[in-house]
């Protein structure tokens, strides 16, 4: 598989039909094959004391990141789910937006396995955390 099945109005509709709950959080940037790319839209609830961004918010970025670039290669298969993250944190993300460019290394019939690095808005070249991810597909 190479091509898009879902564009990003399509991926849009289906996240504000099946998670109307982190809508308002998450915007989707850019969909290619085999990869995504979403931005954290950061405010109060996602820090923590000390002025960061908190791990779950991290850990919902990329989860969801990953899970739009599955979705766009196989289509609205709404019961694909995470089976395994390994997140490590690199550095202290700034309470700024936060962006997850993630890519999926092997999109199986039954489980989908890739990586996110994720980056503080303003700063592109150093990743503040990297997930490893495996998702199930129904």
């Amino acid at each position: 598989m190479s091509e898009l099945v879902l564009d990003i109005a399509k991926l849009d509709t289906f996240l504000e039909h099946e998670f109307p709950q982190i809508r308002d959080q998450l915007a989707i940037e850019e969909i290619a094959p085999m990869q995504a790319r979403m931005r954290l839209l950061c405010d109060d609830r996602h820090l923590r004391p000390g002025g960061t961004i908190s791990g779950p918010s991290i850990m919902l970025l990329a989860d969801v990141t990953f899970y739009v670039a599955i979705l766009a290669m196989v289509g609205a298969e709404a019961l694909t789910v995470t089976t395994n993250m390994t997140l490590n944190f690199l550095r202290k993300p700034e309470a700024e937006d936060l962006l997850c460019d993630a890519r999926i290394l092997k999109l199986g019939r039954r489980l989908v396995t890739g990586d996110c690095l994720l980056y503080s808005a303003s700063d592109l070249a150093r990743p503040v955390a990297q997930a490893t991810v495996t998702y199930a597909r129904p």
